[in-house]
């Protein structure tokens, strides 16, 4: 059976990557919820998409500019006053759970790496005891790549979108690169994996592979049906329905 991924909570629904979203897209019955981390000035782990605060917050700047306790005030946009919550509020919400969690590690305003987020998202995960049903995510390689050599038994999953193929040379290198990484999954954006499906399936597998934002009824009838592990979808409601 295909599972269903709730993206950043259920974005279409309620505020993404809040905790309010998160709480009602467990409540709905998903196999996974997918959510982005980024680490502000002062080392703190705080679940957010963008680099910068001003598309879903009241707030401004660059996140790895702002320490925590600014990161943390900023009202998210239609939340009734919710904040940005940190990678800890987020973990002790969905302890108690049973789905996966998808954890996408992001890069900062420059689009740097986060010296060190790995190691401490990991640390955090044994802490919580979710380790083993946590996935790592990234669009970024060297990311997968340096995680599984430290840490060789962590469940990974690498994005894969048009422009993200392009930087690595094109779709039959950036499939060549991720299978390298031993055991890891991969997700691509829907209009590049409509024309992509046969090699991708090719190089991972249905067991490895998913499809990434479905969100109209036909086009989640017509995933559904096809030879892939997960949908990712910001309408788990009829995903699941």
């Amino acid at each position: 059976m295909t599972l269903i991924v709730g993206h950043r909570g259920a974005r279409n629904l309620w505020p993404e990557n809040s905790l309010s979203g998160f709480r009602r897209t467990l409540a709905l019955g998903v196999d996974a919820i997918e959510f982005d981390v980024h680490r502000t000035s002062d080392g703190k782990l705080v679940v957010i998409h963008d680099p910068t605060l001003e598309r879903t917050t009241f707030g401004e700047g660059a996140i790895c500019d702002l320490p925590a306790e600014t990161v943390c005030r900023s009202e998210l946009r239609d939340a009734d006053g919710e904040c940005v919550p940190t990678l800890q509020d987020v973990l002790d919400l969905l302890k108690a759970a049973s789905i996966e969690l998808h954890i996408e590690i992001k890069t900062d305003a420059q689009g740097r790496r986060y010296d060190g987020i790995e190691a401490q998202i990991l640390h955090m995960l044994v802490e919580h005891r979710m380790v083993e049903r946590s996935v790592l995510t990234c669009f970024v390689p060297s990311v997968l790549e340096d995680i599984r050599r430290q840490w060789p038994e962590q469940r990974l999953l690498a994005s894969l979108d048009r422009r993200s193929c392009e930087m690595l040379g094109g779709l039959d290198a950036s499939l060549a690169r991720f299978n390298a990484v031993s055991g890891c999954l991969l997700a691509v954006e829907k209009s590049l994996l409509q024309h992509a499906l046969e090699p991708c399936v090719r190089h991972f597998g249905a067991e490895r592979l998913g499809v990434w934002v479905v969100n109209e009824p036909q086009d989640l009838v017509t995933w559904s049906g096809a030879p892939i592990r997960q949908i990712t979808t910001d309408r788990p409601d009829l995903a699941l329905s």
